[in-house]
């Protein structure tokens, strides 16, 4: 089971690096700036978010997602949004993220109320972004997949420092229990179909919105995975065109979830999504932590591995062995 929760970081890494440099770029843009990406790349001068990162870098998805672990190991895993709001605004003005415009809409409205001393539950039932999701796989390595009304419980817990509403807790919840449900090896169909039941439970604990239903659209999704099986260019096109690849949570989602399905393999699926258009690191970051949770660290190159270790001085084994030592331990 080690191996397998440090196979969930090392690919959200990998997918949130990989996926750094054409962050924010149509596919247009893409093949025009890079042709195609086979490896780690520098951040380019065209590129709108990941202003100045080098290759092997990830951005604000992992960085988040580690400050929410380091969040909970300071108060022995109880979920405190007052702790998880201080860790991610000191980390926003160690890095100037507010400045440089690093944080999605959502958790930069709601840290900068928090920051002036203001209530941000305006902003944060009013969130539709997926930040709550790009940062939620490590919470799916604490619970077995048969907890789901538990996972989703903590989810809204960890997640309501920033976003508070039906469509963000349920997207992170479906992130999650995926990575749950490939932490136990499931098959590909039965950690779709994880994702799917969770977001019952986990949108029950947020604001009603209008926004599409990101469960909905993962049907549509893998339908789409089917019907392209053994044309993967198409796939991805109609992943972009049909789906969407924004920063919306009802897009993004069901994005990430098909592309783990489609593509499987952590370094391929990683690759896939970083030529993929739109908010690749995102998406990269969500489906490659699901392929890593299934293929263990193991099945990740090791020469990938030390580029994300030494780029981003992490150590990952610090995290993955907390996150063990806590599994099916915690609550809210």
């Amino acid at each position: 089971m080690l191996d397998r929760i440090l196979g969930a970081l090392y690919g959200m890494a990998l997918g949130d690096s990989m996926g750094m440099p054409s962050e924010l770029l149509s596919r247009r843009k893409i093949k025009e700036v890079f042709g195609e990406i086979k490896t780690f790349e520098d951040s380019p001068e065209a590129n709108p978010a990941a202003i100045g990162l080098k290759k092997g870098e990830f951005t604000d998805d992992t960085a988040q997602a580690l400050i929410i672990v380091d969040s909970l190991m300071e108060n022995n895993y109880v979920p405190d949004k007052r702790i998880i709001a201080k860790n991610l605004i000191k980390w926003a003005v160690d890095t100037d993220a507010f400045a440089k415009n690093i944080l999605g809409q959502s958790s930069k409205a709601a840290l900068h109320a928090i920051q002036a001393g203001e209530d941000p539950e305006p902003y944060t039932v009013k969130a539709v972004t997926n930040g709550a999701a790009m940062r939620i796989a490590p919470i799916g390595c604490l619970f077995p997949s048969n907890d789901l009304p538990g996972l989703a419980k903590y989810v809204a817990c960890i997640s309501e420092a920033t976003h508070k509403t039906d469509v963000t807790i349920g997207g992170a919840g479906m992130v999650a229990a995926a990575v749950s449900a490939a932490l136990e090896d499931k098959s590909w169909e039965d950690i779709m179909s994880t994702a799917e039941n969770c977001y019952m439970f986990a949108s029950s604990y947020g604001a009603e919105t209008y926004q599409a239903s990101p469960k909905a659209r993962l049907k549509l999704a893998l339908e789409l995975a089917e019907k392209y099986r053994d044309t993967p260019n198409r796939f991805s096109l109609s992943i972009y065109e049909i789906i969407g690849t924004t920063t919306l949570m009802s897009e993004a989602v069901p994005a990430a979830l098909a592309m783990a399905y489609y593509y499987r393999e952590p370094e391929v699926c990683s690759l896939a999504c970083a030529n993929l258009g739109g908010d690749t690191d995102t998406i990269g970051a969500m489906a490659v932590a699901v392929c890593g949770a299934k293929a263990g660290a193991n099945g990740i190159r090791q020469e990938l591995k030390e580029v994300l270790e030494r780029s981003n001085h992490v150590d990952f084994s610090h995290y993955a062995e907390s996150l063990l030592e806590h599994r099916g331990k915690v609550s809210c």
